[in-house]
């Protein structure tokens, strides 16, 4: 069970650069390997570059009540607004039964597990004087630690498993894996049968001994044959698990909290008289949220795409993007024509002082009249006709547009 919380980075942390570096026989799956599996910029967001690292890791032997804390990583999200956030992942292995402990992780009521990260595994013991964890003011998306499961089965777990090779899955397989997924049983949220396909349709078919499904809480991986212990595949599957495909979950984090950031931001574009200020400013947090975060295609193998895919498909994540990018040139075009208003207004203006005074000057210049008196009279004349005209149709446009009739730019 793989466990990521938001927090708030007080400090760098002293603890070692990149990734947890989970190992099986001679593969150690460090920074460098991952980077191999991943296209240059997904991998830049996950683990940073030379002199700017996103990721750090602490290994750990923590064991109490049936799990083992075995290693925490912070991976740096800092955006525009909240330049000290960043999620923290908390790795175990579970030596008792999923379910109860993933459901107490959510909230969920019961009799049987108590909440995980108490005691030994509170995380705001286990970040000291690193990070805060954030309890209040995040989005509900946030609100609780969202959870990655991975469960082989035995042979007696035969709701879970195929009768061949090439045989199809029970029904029961995927409702177990939508539980672990949502962290709920049939109790917490009966799910109807008129939807139940609806609900599963976006389970990830890895290979025919494994699935995962991605929900909005959480996200789950199920064997589907009977778990024959030391050098079986699922070693090698635990080890993805934690590694390349949570990378894929956790870019998806970090798009969605961003995201989140930029709707709040768009919804606060009119607080302030500085519309242009306040949209050059968000045109420029959309552009570097795009280069740096925005991927929807992370590697050449399969897997880690759909599971990306399929969080973003839980959280609307393309479709908001879109409205952000529309809304932003809606907000973008309102500026130009603005600012164009107020261009042609000055020029207006210009013209509605300086014609009538022209004139006047260009008429003493060619009667050769050198008279101060006239002048004046001139002058006046002049001002006059100035004040006039402003009281006209054409003079009112011109001083609104100038006043400006949405904000100050």
């Amino acid at each position: 069970m793989t466990v990521v919380l938001p927090v708030r980075l007080k400090r760098i942390p002293d603890w070692t650069e990149g990734p947890f570096p989970f190992e099986l026989g001679s593969r150690r799956t460090d920074a460098e390997t991952r980077s191999t599996y991943f296209a240059p910029a997904s991998a830049r967001a996950l683990y940073g570059g030379p002199g700017r690292p996103r990721r750090w890791h602490l290994p750990t032997d923590v064991k109490h009540d049936g799990l083992h804390l075995i290693g925490l990583e912070l991976l740096r999200a800092a955006s525009a607004r909240d330049p000290e956030h960043a999620l923290a992942v908390l790795h175990f292995s579970v030596e008792r039964p999923l379910l109860p402990i993933l459901r107490a992780l959510a909230g969920r009521r019961s009799e049987v597990s108590a909440e995980p990260l108490t005691g030994c595994f509170d995380p705001t013991t286990l970040l000291v004087d690193v990070a805060d964890v954030r309890t209040s003011g995040v989005p509900f998306a946030i609100a609780r630690p969202y959870s990655v499961a991975f469960m082989t089965p035995t042979p007696q777990h035969t709701p879970a498993l195929r009768t061949g090779p090439e045989r199809e899955l029970p029904a029961d397989a995927d409702r177990w894996l939508w539980q672990l997924a949502s962290r709920s049983t049939p109790d917490d949220f009966p799910v109807p049968p008129e939807t139940a396909h609806a609900q599963l349709k976006d389970a990830v078919r890895i290979s025919a001994d494994w699935s995962a499904l991605v929900l909005r809480q959480g996200a789950a991986f199920l064997g589907h044959r009977p778990d024959t212990g030391q050098g079986d595949f699922f070693e090698f599957g635990a080890l993805h698990s934690r590694t390349v495909y949570l990378d894929a979950l956790l870019l998806g984090v970090l798009q969605r909290d961003h995201i989140d950031e930029l709707t709040d931001e768009l919804s606060g574009v009119f607080d302030s008289s500085r519309l242009a200020r306040r949209v050059a400013t968000l045109e420029r947090n959309i552009a570097v949220f795009r280069s740096t975060y925005w991927r929807q295609h992370l590697t050449a193998h399969g897997p880690a795409n759909d599971l990306l895919l399929a969080f973003h498909n839980q959280h609307r994540l393309p479709a908001r993007f879109d409205e952000i990018l529309a809304e932003a040139g809606d907000y973008s075009r309102l500026v130009q024509t603005q600012e164009s208003q107020q261009i042609s207004g000055a020029l207006g203006l210009l013209t509605i002082l300086g014609l009538p005074l022209g004139t006047a000057l260009g008429i003493l210049q060619v009667l050769d009249d050198h008279s101060v008196t006239h002048l004046l009279i001139s002058l006046g004349l002049s001002v006059a006709a100035t004040a006039a005209a402003l009281t006209t149709r054409y003079g009112r446009l011109v001083l609104s547009s100038l006043r400006g009739g949405i904000g100050r730019v």
